[in-house]
């Protein structure tokens, strides 16, 4: 994201993108929850800062372009219905993300139709300023990239993303090689330090940014 600095109004988009990806989310998070009757229904469905904004998320999101939200723990997802409704709340937030992202990809589509041509431009260089374009082409994907490098991000099956999640809920009893992954990974941090690690280096293009991308041309080639 700080890379975008040279175009203001990228940066703008990419700022807004990334705080209303934590937005939708912690509802989307939330709602799934309580339609499947996993939470009280007195529960607030209303974002809440310590619960929902994971400091190295926000890091990652400025260095490396794509950042997460807090960690949802395994154990705080009942498994007692099922464990298909616990993975649907562990999607939830992805799938939320990447739907919001093409809401924006459609209103840039639609308001300006032949001011830009997305065949050619990686996410990775949406999230880096790396394109020129009018300025209201410039903000929208500005948010929509990072709405999208969001959710596709949080689908790696590696603690705090959501799709470790995913992967814990797909198993009937997650065994003794599971249980060390979580330990190590989550219990003792050390996915987050992959993953700070996996933004900053190599500079010029993260680690982080190679998943981003190859989902992310998938999206793209639907706009271009």
């Amino acid at each position: 994201m700080l890379f975008a600095l040279g175009q203001p109004v990228t940066f703008a988009g990419l700022l807004i993108g990334f705080l209303l990806a934590l937005l939708v989310r912690a509802f989307a998070i939330r709602l799934t929850a309580r339609a499947l009757r996993l939470v009280e229904r007195r529960e607030s469905l209303s974002p809440r800062l310590r619960e929902d904004v994971d400091p190295f998320g926000a890091v990652a999101a400025a260095v490396g372009g794509a950042g997460w939200g807090k960690i949802i723990d395994v154990d705080e997802v009942p498994r007692h219905a099922g464990r298909g409704r616990a993975a649907l709340v562990f999607a939830a937030g992805p799938i939320a993300t990447v739907l919001a992202a093409q809401v924006f990809f459609l209103a840039n589509r639609l308001l300006f139709p032949s001011a830009f041509d997305l065949l050619g431009v990686s996410l990775s260089g949406i999230l880096r300023g790396q394109f020129f374009a009018g300025w209201g082409v410039q903000f929208i994907l500005g948010i929509a990239g990072s709405l999208l490098a969001f959710g596709l991000l949080s689908l790696v099956p590696i603690p705090p993303l959501d799709g470790f999640g995913l992967l814990w809920s797909a198993q009937r009893r997650p065994g003794a090689g599971m249980q060390s992954y979580r330990l190590w990974f989550q219990e003792k941090n050390i996915g987050v330090v992959v993953l700070i690690a996996a933004s900053f280096f190599p500079l010029s293009y993260p680690l982080l940014m190679f998943p981003v991308d190859l989902l992310g041309t998938v999206f793209l080639a639907l706009w271009g």
